[in-house]
């Protein structure tokens, strides 16, 4: 079983509008609602890749009580593990322009977890870490946890002997790498704040020395670098693509921790991801994948070695 902990939940809402147009009134054509967060997202991708996944977090108000609704009808497969709050869980709304294919996003911040709450959370988190081949911490901290709270879990994860995936940013990111995740997952402007260094090789060298296992930093539509200790490769997708974003980088997780489990080689872990996030923004719902490109994309995504790299 794989387990996903997504600390700040939200149900994810997508208007599709005709074109979007600033100080305009728009008619929605068309509404989608999810279970959402990052590390819920990509266990609804590793679901339906047919994986036994757990999804642990926090939930709380009327807003939590309907992602649990819909994580039990839109995610079969998907265990909710996830933690009563006493705050509200955030929406984050997603706006499509049908014209131009680009997507603005407002993100709610969350509730404010209590001492107690956390304290429950790391009891469920260290029970399930017995069953579990593989864990991936996902995403921001809500209000009132400490800063250092994936670097805790982390530490919690390496002495259970259980693999550990870091996706998140900031000081989180930068105190959680310092704890040794196995792979952290950045993205180009994170993976500069963490290291200073806008040269994503370079960035990825640096954030190893910090701590992370392998690096494995999203670069949009120009694919994802790998920085292990097997070795370093590109993975880039045969096309450039418009769609909706949402969810993208956390399927590239859910891809990663797939292969992870089914002990797949680099090359063929990150033909996986680049593959399932391409695949993630082509499809209309945020956090969902087109499983028809997937497997199309599968045979067109291009691994290429770094053979001079240091």
């Amino acid at each position: 079983m794989i387990l996903t902990v997504t600390l700040n939940t939200a149900l994810d809402i997508t208007y599709r509008v005709p074109s979007l147009k600033p100080h305009a009134s728009h008619r929605v054509s068309e509404v989608t609602e999810r279970p959402g967060g990052k590390g819920i997202n990509a266990a609804r991708v590793l679901a339906a890749l047919g994986h036994e996944v757990t999804v642990t977090g926090f939930a709380g108000g009327a807003t939590g009580r309907e992602l649990r609704d819909r994580l039990a009808s839109q995610a079969p497969g998907v265990v909710d593990a996830l933690v009563p709050v006493a705050g509200a869980t955030r929406r984050t709304t997603a706006v499509v322009d049908a014209r131009t294919g680009d997507t603005t996003q407002f993100n709610e911040p969350g509730p404010v977890v209590g001492p107690a709450e956390w304290a429950t959370l790391q009891d469920v988190y260290k029970e399930l870490l017995g069953s579990v081949s593989a864990v991936a911490l996902c995403g921001s901290l809500p209000p009132g946890l400490p800063v250092g709270a994936y670097a805790g879990l982390i530490r919690t994860a390496r002495a259970a002997g259980v693999p550990v995936l870091l996706d998140t940013s900031g000081e989180a990111l930068r105190r959680g790498v310092a704890a040794r995740p196995d792979i952290i997952k950045p993205n180009a402007a994170e993976l500069a704040e963490l290291t200073g260094s806008h040269e994503p090789l370079r960035a990825a060298q640096d954030a190893r020395r910090r701590g992370a296992r392998a690096v494995v930093a999203s670069l949009g539509a120009d694919g994802l670098l790998a920085h292990t200790p097997d070795g370093i490769w590109r993975a880039a997708p045969p096309a450039r693509v418009q769609g909706n974003p949402t969810g993208a980088g956390d399927s590239v997780v859910a891809g990663l921790l797939s292969a992870l489990a089914e002990n797949l080689p680099w090359p063929d872990r990150l033909a996986r991801a680049a593959a399932l996030s391409t695949a993630t923004v082509l499809s209309p719902a945020a956090g969902e994948f087109d499983r028809q490109a997937y497997e199309k994309l599968l045979g067109q995504v291009a691994v290429t070695a770094e053979v001079n790299a240091a």
